[in-house]
Parts: C-alpha cells; structure tokens; sequence
C-alpha cells in the first residue's frame, strides 16, 4: 500500500515527548507521557488545548477510566462476586502493583493515571470526543496469565510482591529520572527480560491495539494520550496505515485441557488408592487413612483461618470443605472461606479506598475487614495445599509399604 506519512516531533515545551504523525489526509498526535508525572499532566492539557483536535483517544478502557473519574467504583465493587468468580487472586495482584505506583507518584505529588484523566476532563471542556482506546485491562490480565508457564507464574508473583511492597526511597535525581520516563512501562521492560511473552501482550500488542482503534476514530486530526514506552510500536504501526485484525488479541485463549485432566488426575488417584487399599489392607485401615486425609486437609486449612483471626463460621466452613475442595479443581478452600469471611464480617466503604495504602503496613491486614478477606484467602489456601500434599504423602506411603 502506497501512503505519504510523515513523523516528527512537535516543537513544544517537552518536544520529545510529543510526535506528529502525518498519514494520507489525517493527523495523529501522540503525546507519550509518564504515568506520575505532574509535567506530563501539564503537556497533556496544552497539546489538546493548543491542537483543538477533531477527538481525543487516550490509553484506557471502561474499567480503568470509571476507576479515574468515577470515585464512587471502589464503593460499588462487589467483593462477593469477585471471590465467587474466582478473581480475588488477580484483584490482589492488581491492587498491590496499585498500591506501589501510587506511593511512587505519591513522592511526586501526583497520582498514577493523572495525565489520562486530565486528557479526559480537558476535551470534554472543550467539548471534544473522547475515545477509549485501550484494550480491557481483563483481556490483558488474562493474556499474560495464560502465557506464562506455572513455575513461572511463582517467579513472577514473587516478584510482583518483592516490587509491591518494597518502600520507594528516591532522592532527587531518581525523581528527575522517573519524570522523564514511564515507570509502568519500565517495569514491563525490565519483566520482558525475564519473561519474553509478558512484553510482548503487555507492549506489542497494546501498541498494535491502541493504533488500530486510533485508526478508527473519527476526525482527521487526532490526539492520543499514552504512556512512553507505547510511543515507538504506536508510531511504526500507525506510519504503515495497514488495517489490524484485533480479534486474535482481543480474547483470552481457553485454558488447555492438559491442566483439566491434571485437575481431576490427583483426587482420581487418591480415591484410586484408598479402594486399593480397602481391597489390600481392609476397610479399617481404608478407614484410618480417610480420617488422615480429612485431618491433613481440615487442619491446616482452618489454621490458616484462625492466622487470620477470622469470624468463628469461618474458621469451620474452611474445615468442613477443605478435604472436599481438594479433591476438585473447581474451587479451592481458600475461595469458600474468603466468601464466608466476606458475607459474615462485610469490608468497610471507607477500606476500599485505603486499601492501597493499607495493604504495606503488616498490621493493617489484621485490622482492615477487606484485607482480613485477602489474609483468609492467602494463609488458608497456603497451608491448605500443604495439608492436601501431606495427606496425598501419607496414603501412598501406607499403600506402598
């Protein structure tokens, strides 16, 4: 396909950050910023004051922007629908990798997304449209989670914490660094070292995605509000002018049936052996290793709950369920207490919106009713597993010996 396109810098205060793109009759403006940065905040505004384009696409989806402008969304979270839907592992994830970019852009004064909410508010002052153009942040999850390999799933949730929870101390030329670039996308960067197929949904394919949905938009001169690290994938996909199939990208890949059949391959096995051993030992001995297997998986698991300091009918739904929620893949114990300990002792609106702040300071999670949730969920699935790996231990052995 033959196109006149033209890219290049806009001669603005931070011209480097702002790049236009001339393709056939339209005009692509994109201003690459840093997620906490009060200056890109700034930039953002006097671009689309100075340009007046026909719309204004900016880097996020319905969920993230009603997170930014709506302050009421946390309140209306249902957390019970959450663990029923088997979330709660990625809304903690999601809220501690919150929880550091805030406290980073707390030392700067502004808060995460800032610039993406002022590209928001500015075009609708100026009576612009605005296009979401982001792919949903649940496809996005999904994607990388799918691509990664189990034993590096634990390498990255490790990480993911480590980087979480650390305290950011930056002096003054750390902080000029960090304005000067997007510390989300250097994360991903830094992540795509390790993990090749994270960088690649994380960044290349948002950047194909965001291009192809500015494409879409309507006008012949257009803003776009992204983060940095996007600019250089946005502008190369935007200069061919080449259409994009978005469909292989915009869905999360079904789960391969190898991880079914391995789901059900453990209970399958040691219902299996304890009718070995019914037939070989008798049912006494069939019996006593059924009782081991309930203690094994019964114990540890309320003992997580009781960690926790969770509601008493907590604490015994965890141990009436736990040595039948090992024996599916369908739900884990962890879900069921977490779901108890939310129904019975429901979190405060007000621990919605602190959670980001709460969730570094170790007491905070024994005193914050929705952090109380989390900790039932982490410590009972936790020694849960460890009850369930004991107790699998000790019927083979008796089968075997």
């Amino acid at each position: 396909m033959d196109t006149e396109t033209d890219s290049e810098a806009i001669d603005v205060d931070n011209e480097r950050d702002v790049y236009r793109i001339d393709v056939r009759d339209r005009q692509y403006v994109l201003v690459g910023t840093a997620h906490i940065s009060r200056e890109s905040v700034t930039l953002v505004r006097e671009t689309i004051e100075a340009e007046k384009p026909d719309c204004v696409c900016v880097e996020l989806d319905q969920q993230r922007h009603d997170a930014l402008t709506n302050q009421k969304e946390w309140d209306a979270r249902n957390l019970r629908e959450i663990i029923r839907d088997g979330a709660l592992a990625t809304l903690i994830v999601n809220i501690l990798l919150m929880s550091f970019q805030k406290r980073l852009g707390g030392k700067l004064g502004v808060m995460p997304g800032s610039e993406l909410a002022a590209a928001v508010t500015t075009a609708q002052e100026l009576s612009i449209p605005v296009e979401l153009c982001d792919r949903d942040i649940r496809v996005t999850l999904g994607r990388a989670w799918r691509s990664v390999a189990w034993y590096r799933k634990l390498m990255l949730a490790a990480s993911t914490l480590a980087s979480a929870l650390q305290t950011p101390d930056l002096d003054e030329d750390e902080l000029r660094r960090i304005r000067d670039r997007d510390v989300m996308n250097e994360l991903m960067a830094e992540l795509g070292a390790s993990f090749p197929t994270l960088k690649r949904i994380l960044i290349d394919e948002r950047d194909a995605y965001l291009a192809q949905r500015i494409r879409e938009s309507k006008g012949n001169k257009i803003v776009a509000v992204v983060g940095a690290g996007h600019v250089d994938g946005m502008r190369r996909a935007l200069e061919r002018d080449d259409d994009i199939d978005l469909t292989p990208i915009d869905e999360v890949p079904p789960a391969s049936p190898i991880w079914s059949y391995l789901g059900w391959a453990l209970p399958a096995v040691i219902v299996g052996m304890l009718v070995a051993i019914a037939f070989s030992q008798g049912l006494d001995a069939a019996g006593d290793n059924v009782l081991f297997w309930v203690i094994a998986n019964s114990v540890p698991t309320a003992l997580g709950c009781v960690i926790a300091v969770a509601h008493p009918l907590t604490i015994f739904a965890a141990f009436a369920v736990a040595p039948f929620t090992s024996l599916t893949p369908l739900i884990g114990a962890g879900y069921v207490a977490a779901f108890t300990q939310a129904w019975v002792r429901p979190p405060r609106i007000h621990e919605f919106k602190s959670v980001a702040e709460d969730i570094v300071v170790i007491k905070r999670w024994w005193t914050s009713r929705l952090l109380r949730v989390f900790l039932v969920f982490i410590l009972s699935s936790i020694l849960g597993a460890i009850g369930t790996w004991l107790g699998s231990y000790e019927i083979i052995s008796n089968l075997v010996a």
